[in-house]
C-alpha cells in the first residue's frame, strides 16, 4: 500500500483528489494539508511514498515546499495537481524532480495514469537490488507511461446489472453532455449516493470520463460524460427493443417498483 498525502488549500478539491487517489486500491491517503508548512511538520515524524501537491497554497508555494523537503533529506515522489501552467513554473518544478504534472481541470484517466506510472516505477525499482546495474531497457521502462487502454472488469459486489443498465441507457441518450451525480439521480429517480457508486464503477471501467468543474459559482463538482462508443456493446443486450419499447417494458416498470424498495 502506497502512503499518500495531499497538499491543497481548497477543501472540496482536496476531497475530490482523495477520492481519485483511493479509487486505486494500492494507494491510501494518510492526511491532507492546506499548506506546505503543515505538511513539513507532519513529515518530520511520518514517511510517505507520494505527495499530491498544488503549487498555489498559503504561506508556501510549490517551489519553496520542494526545496525545504529536499533540504530536510526527504525525497518522496511528487505529482503536481495545479492550475500553474506557465512555462517557467513548469520548468522549475521539472528541474526539482516532480514525477508528473497535471493541470487543472483534468480528467480522471490522466490522474489514474500518473498513479500507475508512479506504481510501475516503484515495482521496477523493487525488482533490482541496490548492488545491481540497470540496463537501458530497464531504465526505459522506468520512464515510460503505462498503457491505460480500456479493459473490461467484473461487476463490483453490491452493484446491480439492471440499475447499471438504467444509468448506461440514460447516458447513452445524451452522449455529448456532461452531468453531475445529482443531475443524473434526478433524471433516473435513484438516490445520489446510489448513482455515485455506479458512476465510480463506470469510471473505473473506462466507460465514463470524469472531470472537475470549477465554473459552478461555488465549490467545484465532479462531472461525468461517456466515452465515444463506450456503451454501444453494452447496450446490445437489448437489440430487439426500440427506444419506446425499452422504456415501456424495462425502464418504466423498474422505476415503478423502485418506489417500494
Amino acid at each position: 500500500m502506497y502512503k499518500v498525502i495531499i497538499i491543497e488549500d481548497d477543501p472540496m478539491v482536496a476531497s475530490i483528489n482523495k477520492q481519485y487517489v483511493e479509487l486505486t486500491s494500492s494507494f491510501h491517503v494518510e492526511a491532507t494539508f492546506k499548506n506546505g508548512i503543515l505538511a513539513l511538520q507532519y513529515l518530520q515524524n511520518c514517511t510517505v511514498d507520494l505527495i499530491i501537491l498544488d503549487y498555489y497554497t498559503p504561506q508556501m508555494n510549490g517551489d519553496e515546499f520542494i526545496d525545504q523537503l529536499h533540504a530536510a533529506g526527504m525525497t518522496p515522489a511528487i505529482i503536481m495537481v495545479t492550475s500553474a501552467n506557465d512555462a517557467e513554473t513548469v520548468r522549475r518544478l521539472i528541474s526539482r524532480g516532480v514525477t508528473d504534472y497535471l493541470v487543472k481541470p483534468f480528467e480522471y484517466d490522466r490522474f489514474k495514469a500518473a498513479l500507475e506510472r508512479f506504481a510501475k516505477r516503484q515495482e521496477e525499482l523493487k525488482t533490482s537490488t541496490s548492488a545491481s546495474d540497470l540496463g537501458q531497457a530497464e531504465i526505459d521502462r522506468l520512464f515510460s507511461v503505462p498503457d491505460v487502454s480500456s479493459q473490461s472488469a467484473p461487476l463490483t459486489k453490491g452493484l446491480n446489472e439492471r440499475t447499471l443498465g438504467l444509468i448506461r441507457i440514460f447516458l447513452s441518450e445524451h452522449p455529448e453532455e456532461v452531468w453531475s451525480s445529482e443531475q443524473i439521480s434526478e433524471q433516473v429517480h435513484l438516490s445520489r449516493i446510489t448513482v455515485r457508486r455506479y458512476l465510480n464503477y463506470l469510471v473505473e471501467t473506462n466507460e465514463l470520463v470524469s472531470m472537475i468543474d470549477y465554473q459552478t459559482g461555488g465549490r467545484p463538482s465532479i462531472k461525468y460524460r461517456i466515452r465515444a462508443t463506450s456503451f454501444s456493446s453494452n447496450l446490445q443486450v437489448f437489440p430487439a427493443f426500440s427506444r419506446l419499447q425499452l422504456y415501456r417494458f424495462i425502464i418504466e416498470p423498474y422505476l415503478y417498483c423502485s418506489r417500494f424498495l
